[in-house]
């Protein structure tokens, strides 16, 4: 899968180095909202759903969008994610309550493969496809015990695992992930609006269930959202 990633990021790469001399190319910045799903699924029955961690957040990025023939082309760009969230507090017996808090940082390289259909002069519907290769930079996850009696938090039951960090006791995470994305897009002159849903292609999870010999079975998804402008998009 990685093998077979690379060699497209590549080949599109290439594509554009070589659309250098094409009169439709730009150059720019972008701003949006994200929201990274962690899904993770039951060890011992692959493909069931126990729980997803939905962080909620921040995209932001440069671009560079090339078009080849006819409205075919492809955007290149980096960017930088930020995500986090809150459980509610949940009742443990008379006493304490519990939660967990998230947060979530990582960097992206993505391709997109798009056409765009010219509603007007200079006004187009974007439709676009293609992978990302995200690396996470963070992943923390806060668990805090709260006595509700004495209405404080309880220092000796709270607990932060950084999941990218190799841990016996803890199922972490691969750092890199590969997903693959289709969205929709809306083009005037230099500005753009896209948004699209991202799927998880690999398994993040790099340890065994515990003392279960079975893997647990994942994926990171994203919901995003952005708005941008082209800082250089020559006529």
């Amino acid at each position: 899968m990685k093998k077979i990633f690379c060699v497209m990021m590549i080949a599109c790469m290439a594509m554009s180095v070589m659309a250098k001399e094409m009169p439709k190319q730009g150059f720019g910045v972008q701003l949006g909202f994200a929201q990274p799903i962690v899904r993770t699924n039951a060890p011992s029955s692959p493909g069931t759903l126990v729980s997803d961690v939905h962080l909620n957040g921040l995209k932001v990025g440069v671009v560079y969008d090339a078009s080849y023939i006819a409205g075919f082309g492809s955007t290149i760009g980096f960017n930088y994610t930020f995500g986090n969230n809150h459980t509610k507090w949940h009742k443990q017996d008379l006493t304490f309550s519990d939660r967990n808090l998230y947060t979530y940082h990582q960097v992206e390289l993505f391709v997109d493969w798009h056409y765009k259909f010219e509603v007007a002069k200079e006004t187009y519907i974007i439709l676009y496809t293609g992978p990302t290769l995200q690396c996470g930079v963070k992943y923390k996850d806060r668990y805090e015990v709260f006595n509700r009696a004495l209405r404080e938090k309880v220092p000796e039951k709270c607990k932060t695992t950084e999941h990218y960090k190799t841990d016996e006791h803890n199922e972490a995470y691969r750092q890199l992930n590969i997903t693959w994305g289709v969205g929709l897009g809306f083009q005037y002159k230099r500005y753009f609006l896209r948004g699209g849903y991202d799927f998880g292609l690999v398994n993040p999870y790099k340890h065994k269930y515990f003392d279960n010999e079975v893997r647990t079975d994942g994926r990171i998804d994203q919901w995003n959202i952005r708005a941008g402008v082209y800082l250089w998009y020559p006529d």
